[in-house]
């Protein structure tokens, strides 16, 4: 027998309006740009900022680097300014030492060197008795010290005022001395003691007169440097080659 299959609802209007959707995902139409924009920025993103990410640690590195040797090179920049300024400060030691060689030096006045410019310019009817050195006097509390080199103090006999006077005139040319501070401080007339044998003698004879004179003056603060020649004609060999070898390294100036 035969069985007949009768399906009404295919007769039904809203049955053959369901049938005709299909299912699935309906794709977009249109401008996909902005789809395509947006999955291209979803993978590019990720990968720059990798990218970022692995620059800003190799600058990091970098940059740590840098500060180390900057650091490394800051410590042997301060050893090298330790040793300049050691060498400075020896430099300056020296400097000092030098100048105060130099300062000895240039105060020095040769005995032999002045006693020979008293010969030269004493007058002849002038006798020196004795040379004394004055040692400096020390200056008052609250004063500037005075002449280092001290003064001498010579004595002796003349035949007259005038003549010590002439004496006095010679010294004051000296440039061992100080011609502002040469004076007399003492001119007296004396007796001369007279011989054995004119003193035995039954005629009486006055006894000659003679001025005893005492002249005091300062040494002269001129540098030796700049009595060379006067030091030369008066004998003082040994001072003078000193002086120029040291003007010769530049330690005293020519």
């Amino acid at each position: 027998m035969y069985s007949l299959d009768i399906n009404f609802l295919k007769d039904r209007p809203t049955y053959h309006s369901k049938s005709n959707k299909k299912s699935g995902v309906k794709l977009p139409t249109g401008n996909l740009t902005p789809i395509y924009l947006g999955v291209a920025l979803g993978v590019c993103l990720p990968t720059i900022s990798v990218g970022a990410w692995w620059l800003l640690q190799a600058k990091n590195a970098e940059l740590e680097q840098n500060v180390a040797q900057l650091d490394q090179e800051n410590k042997r920049l301060d050893t090298e300014i330790g040793n300049i300024n050691k060498i400075k400060e020896e430099t300056n030691n020296i400097k000092g030492e030098t100048q105060a060689l130099v300062t000895v030096f240039d105060q020095i006045r040769p005995w032999s060197a002045m006693l020979q410019d008293l010969r030269d310019r004493i007058p002849a009817p002038v006798q020196i008795e004795n040379v004394k050195q004055i040692p400096p006097i020390p200056p008052a509390a609250g004063q500037p010290p005075g002449n280092p080199a001290g003064g001498i103090e010579i004595t002796g006999m003349a035949r007259s005022f005038n003549d010590v006077n002439d004496f006095l005139l010679t010294l004051q040319q000296s440039r061992f001395l100080k011609a502002s501070e040469s004076k007399i401080t003492t001119a007296e007339l004396v007796n001369l003691p007279l011989p054995a044998s004119t003193a035995k003698s039954a005629i009486t004879i006055p006894p000659p007169q003679a001025v005893k004179y005492t002249i005091q003056s300062s040494l002269s603060e001129i540098p030796a440097s700049e009595l060379i020649r006067e030091l030369e004609q008066k004998g003082t060999v040994g001072l003078v080659t000193r002086i120029r070898s040291m003007q010769q390294t530049g330690v005293i100036s020519k």
